[in-house]
């Protein structure tokens, strides 16, 4: 019988390594529970959480192409209830009313008159440009604490 995802059954731990255990499953094959899968917690060593020969009940999250099986013990237990006091009360959205509203962004200098040509156009851009640029400039300079020195 070919094992199927999100499958969940009982098996025997047959190997332990620092990055997880091997279980024997029923149909004979066998898996991998990543040291990730093992709890909810940390889990810094294996041991302190399954030991050789105990059975285990696992979920099958994953079969690659390969064969090999990827088991969980957390996802095959039941979501452990939150305690009351880490739920969050549901609020509805109220804006701030300590600061101002923002106000849209309008540019620093005047924009050119609708009957203005191409090229009145394309210098006054470019000015702005370049006085963005400059200004972007200025406070990475500023904030890197590069300074231009003075002969």
């Amino acid at each position: 019988m070919q094992p199927t995802v999100g499958e969940i059954l009982e098996g025997k731990v047959t190997g332990i390594t620092k990055f997880g255990a091997f279980v024997s499953l029923p149909d004979g094959t066998s898996g991998l529970v990543h040291i990730s899968e093992i709890a909810n917690t940390f889990v810094n060593d294996v041991h302190d959480f399954v030991s050789e020969g105990q059975t285990v009940k696992v979920k099958i999250i994953g079969v690659n192409e390969n064969g090999k099986i990827n088991l969980s013990i957390k996802k095959a237990m039941p979501p452990e209830p939150r305690p009351e006091g880490e739920q969050r009360p549901q609020r509805p959205y109220q804006p701030r009313q300590d600061r101002p509203q923002r106000q849209p962004f309008t540019p620093k200098s005047s924009a050119p008159p609708a009957e203005a040509t191409f090229e009145d156009k394309l210098k006054q851009f470019m000015q702005d440009s370049d006085n963005r640029i400059s200004d972007s400039r200025m406070y990475a300079d500023r904030k890197t604490g590069y300074r231009k020195r003075r002969d």
